[in-house]
């Protein structure tokens, strides 16, 4: 049995714990509300892009020579998987709901036959992957300096990711995040990136952009030009906006899940520390009076 003292340690340790856990809890309340309302107010102008892109390229999409952004290579042999995760841990299952998610996609293409690179946005998505596809991993994004995420931070990641594409490294490219529902749901999401997946039809673009038809200056094929590179990095942009919400939801869970344990650990450990006492107590009790009887 545990001495006073040890527990009176384990106590006072479990206390600075729950300290710990409840200032977490209330930091990651308090940019939760700032990366929700980020994350939010990127969809509608995503899905106006997609929206957009959906009602172009159905008139572009069997033109001779449209972007290979829009129509692919033609082949599906090579792809490109970005998983984009947090740079730092304590938020629950948030990276590895994410990593479960492509590590199922990636060992299903492999079981395919297709080839896998793996791009890694956030360390702790990484640390995880490169147990298993260390050698598929072709970089790491760091953005552990950034404080408060903007359109620049996705930009260079699309670029490289564009730049890759044009040198004929990859057919397919798809991001893996958390898309943001509440603080208790956070979606793992695959979003294709590259070709374009444009699933709507001639009459669906039309109602989604209000039953209208629309005239384009320049051509359809101009405008997709200027349009598709600026997708990928809209869409890059809008992962890490849901993927920052969702690991602040799920920090703010686990964190006061584990300061609600600490309680109950406190608890008990103060009953334990009490019993024990009390016998000690009674213990020396008995000791004196049975040496007073002897006497």
């Amino acid at each position: 049995m545990a001495s006073l003292k040890d527990l009176k340690n384990r106590i006072s340790s479990v206390k600075s714990t729950q300290k710990i856990t409840k200032a977490m809890k209330m930091v990651a309340a308090s940019k939760l509300r700032r990366a929700q309302e980020a994350a939010e107010a990127a969809r509608p102008y995503a899905e106006r892009m997609e929206t957009v892109l959906a009602g172009l390229s159905s008139s572009a999409q069997d033109t001779p020579g449209s972007s290979p952004l829009l129509i692919g290579t033609g082949k599906q042999d090579v792809h490109l998987v970005i998983v984009a995760t947090s740079e730092r841990g304590l938020c629950g299952g948030f990276n590895t709901n994410i990593v479960k998610a492509a590590k199922l996609h990636i060992e299903e293409l492999l079981a395919n036959g297709k080839t896998v690179k793996i791009l890694c946005i956030g360390k702790k998505g990484y640390a995880v992957i490169r147990r298993d596809h260390g050698d598929r991993i072709i970089d790491l994004k760091d953005l552990s300096a950034v404080k408060r995420l903007a359109f620049a931070d996705a930009q260079p990641i699309a670029h490289e990711v564009l730049a890759m594409f044009e040198r004929g490294e990859f057919d397919v490219a798809s991001l893996f995040y958390a898309k943001f529902q509440s603080v208790l749901v956070q979606v793992p999401t695959n979003q294709q990136l590259i070709p374009a997946p444009i699933a709507e039809t001639d009459d669906d673009a039309a109602d989604a952009l209000g039953g209208a038809t629309y005239e384009y200056e320049p051509d359809e094929a101009s405008i997709l030009d200027d349009l598709l590179p600026r997708n990928v990095a809209t869409q890059i942009y809008r992962g890490l906006l849901e993927n920052a919400a969702s690991e602040q939801g799920s920090r703010m869970t686990a964190m006061d899940n584990a300061t609600r344990n600490a309680g109950e650990m406190i608890d008990s450990l103060t009953i334990t520390y009490n019993r024990t006492r009390q016998a000690n107590i009674t213990k020396e009790l008995i000791e004196i009076i049975s040496g007073a009887e002897a006497l």
